[in-house]
């Protein structure tokens, strides 16, 4: 068994904490209690407050406009079927956008390409964007600029845009 580090065996009292599940709110003013069936609860200056439930379910969680629900490529679980996916610029891309099946943007990335010659593929900028439902509002923006040597990356730097 691990000793502490006063070197006694087992768990300190101040190293856990357990909370026993209760059907009673809290009343007094600073208390906290996990009250079964409705979540964690705590008690300050007269009013009963907290958190109700345990968070997101999994389903919920799957439908939220999260970017990184849709990259690399597009929706998937949590969203309607018929999501369109256009791509301009050919081989080497400089728009992607995803629609709903009535034309809404739900999300789109747009490439610049730096350099020339052989280079011209080298894409910084890259920005996604994630739009509400309604197809107009965005929602986020991620930038990444990156740095090459030749062909090859060499450093990228993420901005995050609320």
């Amino acid at each position: 068994m691990p000793r502490t580090p006063d070197r006694f065996p087992g768990t300190r009292d101040e190293e856990a904490v357990q909370l026993d599940p209760s059907a009673a709110v809290p009343t007094i003013n600073g208390e906290f209690r996990y009250v079964t069936g409705v979540g964690f609860r705590f008690y300050e200056e007269g009013v009963e407050k907290g958190l109700t439930g345990t968070g997101l379910s999994e389903a919920v969680h799957r439908t939220l406009r999260h970017l990184i629900h849709f990259i690399d490529e597009g929706p998937a679980e949590g969203f309607v079927t018929g999501a369109t996916k256009t791509t301009t610029g050919g081989l080497f891309p400089t728009l992607v956008e995803w629609k709903t099946a009535g034309a809404l943007l739900i999300v789109d990335k747009t490439i610049t390409r730096s350099g020339g010659g052989a280079t011209v593929v080298a894409p910084t900028p890259i920005v996604w964007r994630m739009y509400d439902t309604n197809g107009t509002t965005v929602l986020v923006t991620v930038s990444d600029a990156i740095t090459y040597s030749g062909i090859s990356e060499t450093g990228r730097v993420r901005t995050i845009t609320l």
